[in-house]
């Protein structure tokens, strides 16, 4: 299971979400998204998710909180009580025992942050 984890910005589009994910050099095919869940519904991941052909896990607060990150932005420590939304997203779309393969990397317009992780979880 490949996961591509998202945290952005209410401004962002599809374009950000895409050059987020672009930034990673992932070239690994994914098996699905994972965004936090007051964000699954915004026209920008709906959009690129239709667009890709995947499936949004909607991520709820605990194990975001939960996930160890690799990588620490001040800001989402304060929003989301974890060092990057998009790693945290990332992980716990994968399953228990996941793994980063791609650290959080943010868009052009730094309105998206994407990561990977590679688990267990179907």
């Amino acid at each position: 299971m490949i996961v591509a984890g998202f945290g952005f910005t209410t401004r962002a589009t599809a374009l950000s979400l895409t050059q987020a994910l672009s930034a990673t050099g992932c070239n690994a095919d994914i098996d699905r998204i994972a965004v936090p869940h007051d964000k699954a519904a915004h026209p920008a991941i709906l959009d690129f998710a239709q667009a890709q052909g995947w499936d949004i896990a909607a991520i709820q607060p605990q194990p975001l909180e939960a996930a160890r990150t690799e990588t620490q932005s001040f800001l989402s420590r304060l929003m989301r009580r974890t060092g990057s939304v998009a790693e945290a997203s990332a992980l716990a779309g994968a399953g228990l025992g996941a793994e980063l393969i791609a650290t959080r990397h943010i868009s052009d317009d730094r309105m998206a942050t994407c990561a990977i992780a590679q688990g267990p979880d179907t």
